[in-house]
């Protein structure tokens, strides 16, 4: 399981690079990486085990941020009380997106950013994308509201882009009135 000390801040200029594209067959560094990752996303969600382990609760974990070049992403979804839902992205693109702007009402968080900030992240309500699954197979996928947000967070490490990047400096609340909270 990846511990928090291993996950880099954002001080760091490894989360400052552009990500490379993954080949095929997988490196087992990367085959671990995401097993581990999922493992540690999913007990940070559960209040016990993020006790038990120590984790600051997050639902996505990008290969840049342990230090890992890589266009390899993992989010784990919790569906309902308990039950999760894995997604493992490898090489992914953006295909399409909606016009519609949504922002997470309470803040976006990030597991390289140990800090409390304020403002509102714009991204995209919907998206088409398209990834690698671990066996090299191309795959689509439609994306909607929690699952697009993470989707786009992530997205945005493999182009060295944090979270804090996209918040207005003069008015961190800049436009709210035109999107929607989730």
């Amino acid at each position: 399981m990846i511990k928090t000390k291993q996950i880099l801040d954002e001080k760091d200029k490894r989360l400052r690079q552009k990500s490379h594209d993954v080949t095929f067959p997988l490196d087992q560094r990367y085959i671990n990486f995401i097993n581990d990752s999922i493992e540690m996303l999913t007990l940070s969600q559960i209040d016990e085990e993020a006790k038990k382990y120590n984790l600051r609760p997050g639902m996505g974990l990008s290969a840049i941020q342990i230090g890992i070049n890589k266009r390899i992403f993992v989010i784990v979804l919790e569906i309902e009380e308990g039950k999760f839902e894995n997604y493992i992205f490898i090489n992914p693109k953006i295909i399409s997106h909606s016009e519609e702007l949504i922002y997470v009402d309470g803040g976006e968080g990030c597991l390289s950013i140990n800090r409390e900030t304020e403002g509102i992240v714009p991204r995209y309500a919907r998206l088409n994308v398209e990834f690698y699954d671990m066996d090299g197979n191309k795959k689509t996928l439609r994306l909607r509201e929690e699952l697009s947000v993470a989707f786009q967070h992530e997205y945005d490490h493999l182009n060295g882009i944090l979270f804090i990047d996209r918040i207005d400096k003069n008015d961190p609340y800049k436009n709210a009135n035109l999107m929607r909270a989730i």
